[in-house]
């Protein structure tokens, strides 16, 4: 543990209008988990991409076993022995899990691609991990949190001495989060150093051995997390006290129904999904992976068909087809998965901001009043604190969190009343998170009415006016939130024979 097996210091890096980092230190122990925190932007992901070769660095030394080294490609620091799992997913969608972990790097037979061997190295990967996927499996036939898992396996597929964990845990839930722990001790145990950055504070104490800050990309401080507290570390990333765990539940609701979902079915998807959401109300939808929360929500949106069921929104039936019925009906969904289906990386954020909204910002001519859109834009950039440096900015340049914001200002530009949020705070920092808490509030304050799907228990049991549990497609629980707790909410979330509830029915309710 006294040895470095890395050492970075004063490095410096530049992007487009922004200086990403300025003199920042870091070193890492073998054996160790050094976390690595910070607000988005705060340019953790930078610093590990440039030990990762994937960014040049513009000044500053790397050293790596003693040596001083140059990183000038990712395969180069992978021949090294540092691999990274990424934030934003690094896959093709269109080849296999087996063909994604191993891509360059096939077994062969002779002078052919050996499918078998390679099929049976991945599922010895995923055997480690308690993971049961097929090797065959389309990578984007999948959903997040399993493409999220082939990444893993994929780094872990190099026996690397440095492993890269830039926020793996966002789209996992707690039983995977375990597994995912479980497999960091056994390769800490081995001598591997592991590098993990994340936003979720609570995985700190449990994980990390030390924990290096940064801020607005300068270096705060490294501490042994043994003898510091999460909110000392909080307060070293925002330079400001969060009250991260304070109820923001409010006890007024109203009882008007503003959305009722009769018997949803989809393939193996969806069984006979029924709920109502009320005006007001923030409904939180919890479960574990492939549950069917995303599904029913795409439903609900119109982005995947149905096989029956019926969609009510204010008393009046709806046939979603697509989701331009969706938006038409004041329906906005907010994707887990910002990348595919949020954004337009390659445009500007103001431009992202306004798409639900253009027609609304044109004349007859098809000419965009611009004077709107830049005035629209920056009042949400700065409600949302989102961190560009202008609204002409490329997207594709801001952190994922800011990114994250973006995608909420784009709904919210389009002031919808029914809001289906699927895991809104994926990616954002401990401060962006109570913004985002506070937002959500203040819609429900407003009249509005939120879906809230989340993998993050407190998350749920912190926002949710009553809380839905499903599980295989199925609705296996209901909860107000006076009577939930995680305990209750895992039971539910794994009760694989439970039947759909009657939420009209108060008898019913917490019950199965």
């Amino acid at each position: 543990m006294n040895d470095t097996l890395v050492q970075m210091e004063g490095i410096d890096k530049r992007f487009p209008g922004v200086q990403a980092l300025k003199d920042c230190h870091f070193n890492l122990r073998p054996g160790e988990v050094h976390a690595l925190v910070g607000e988005n932007g705060a340019g953790k992901s930078t610093l590990m991409k440039i030990l990762a070769g994937i960014y040049p660095v513009d000044r500053g030394t790397i050293t790596f076993k003693g040596n001083q080294v140059t990183i000038p490609n990712p395969n180069a620091a992978q021949m090294m022995g540092i691999s990274m799992v990424h934030q934003e997913l690094n896959l093709m969608s269109h080849l296999t899990a087996a063909q994604n972990i191993f891509i360059g790097r096939e077994p062969q037979n002779w002078f052919l691609l050996d499918e078998n061997t390679q099929n049976r190295n991945s599922k010895e990967l995923f055997d480690l991990m308690n993971l049961k996927v097929n090797p065959s499996m389309k990578v984007g036939d999948m959903t997040v949190a399993k493409q999220q898992m082939v990444e893993i396996a994929k780094a872990l597929s190099f026996n690397a001495d440095v492993l890269i964990f830039d926020e793996p845990s966002g789209a996992l839930t707690d039983v995977e989060t375990t597994e995912l722990f479980r497999i960091i001790r056994q390769l800490k145990d081995k001598g591997t150093g592991i590098i993990y950055i994340t936003h979720r504070m609570e995985e700190l104490k449990e994980i990390s051995d030390r924990v290096t800050v940064l801020r607005d990309g300068l270096y705060v401080d490294t501490v042994n997390t043994k003898e510091t507290n999460i909110d000392q570390i909080i307060q070293m990333m925002v330079g400001r006290v969060i009250y991260e765990s304070s109820p923001e539940v409010p006890e007024d609701r109203s009882e008007e129904v503003i959305l009722e979902v009769k018997n949803l079915s989809r393939g193996n998807e969806l069984k006979n999904v029924s709920f109502h959401l009320k005006k007001g109300e923030i409904l939180g939808f919890a479960g574990l992976v492939g549950a069917g929360r995303t599904e029913t929500a795409r439903a609900i949106f119109g982005a995947d068909p149905i096989d029956s069921g019926e969609i009510i929104i204010k008393g009046k039936p709806i046939h979603m087809r697509r989701p331009s019925d969706a938006v038409s009906n004041d329906v906005a969904y907010l994707s887990e998965d910002r990348k595919r289906y949020g954004l337009c990386l390659s445009l500007e954020v103001k431009t992202n901001i306004a798409l639900p909204i253009f027609q609304h910002l044109s004349n007859a001519l098809g000419w965009v009043n611009d004077k709107r859109v830049d005035d629209i834009s920056k009042n949400l950039v700065e409600k949302l604190t989102i961190r560009t440096p202008s609204i002409e900015q490329k997207t594709k340049y801001l952190s994922g969190g800011n990114q994250q914001k973006v995608v909420v200002s784009k709904w919210l530009a389009k002031d919808a009343d029914i809001l289906i949020f699927d895991e809104p705070t994926r990616g954002i920092d401990v401060g962006a998170k109570q913004e985002i808490y506070t937002l959500l509030n203040e819609l429900t304050a407003q009249g509005k009415s939120i879906i809230m799907i989340s993998s993050e228990l407190p998350e749920i049991l912190r926002m949710s006016h009553r809380i839905i549990v499903m599980c295989e497609g199925r609705i296996t629980g209901v909860l107000d939130h006076s009577e939930a707790t995680q305990e209750k909410i895992m039971t539910f979330a794994t009760m694989r024979n439970g039947g759909n509830q009657d939420q009209n029915n108060p008898a019913q309710r917490g019950h199965v």
